[in-house]
């Protein structure tokens, strides 16, 4: 059975976004992307996102497979993004999302169960918060994977909403990079 697995930054205040929805990447390396993108891509079987983060990763990854010139294009790993099947979560999206994804804007539990029980490998939701949020509130959760950036946003999105249940966690890994960002690994307590 496959766990779902949580994976987003968040700076050390715990937003994953400054206001105004401005994503600031990590500061990046060889050793992130072997630890962050490519533990995730190499264990993955399935993507699970919410509707502005799919379609944020969509506009950036899919060019990758029709102009050599994208951005997207000159990263190693973007033949892997681009066919991993995907589940776009949203209430307000309607029709096909493409990029190799289904939509699902029902019975969240139900969606998460059937991938669980269907995927090889794992599913890694990517966000976003709200989608995260509802997870959580749900425990449907095996897994949370936290890249902690050396940054103090003071504002913005934050990760985890209140009034979210308490859920024990057991840390499983603490990876310190030497751009000052720490992964996190915890394991939900069931």
């Amino acid at each position: 059975m496959a766990k779902l697995i949580v994976s987003m930054v968040t700076s050390v205040d715990g937003y994953i976004e400054k206001p105004g929805g401005e994503f600031v990447p990590p500061p990046w390396s060889d050793e992130v992307e072997r630890h962050w993108s490519r533990y995730a891509l190499d264990r993955a079987g399935h993507l699970v996102y919410g509707r502005v983060n799919f379609f944020k990763m969509k506009d950036f990854w899919a060019p990758a497979a029709t102009d050599p010139t994208s951005i997207a294009a000159s990263i190693s790993y973007a033949p892997t993004m681009n066919r991993l099947p995907k589940t776009l979560v949203s209430r307000s999206f309607t029709g096909d999302p493409g990029w190799n994804g289904t939509l699902a804007n029902g019975d969240l539990a139900g969606t998460i169960a059937a991938l669980k029980a269907d995927v090889k490998g794992d599913v890694f939701c990517f966000g976003g918060a709200g989608l995260i949020n509802s997870l959580v509130a749900l425990d449907l959760p095996d897994e949370y994977r936290l890249m902690v950036a050396p940054v103090l946003f003071g504002s913005g999105k934050k990760l985890f909403e209140e009034g979210r249940p308490d859920l024990p966690l057991t840390r499983t890994e603490c990876i310190a990079l030497g751009t000052g960002s720490v992964i996190l690994h915890y394991r939900r307590d069931r």
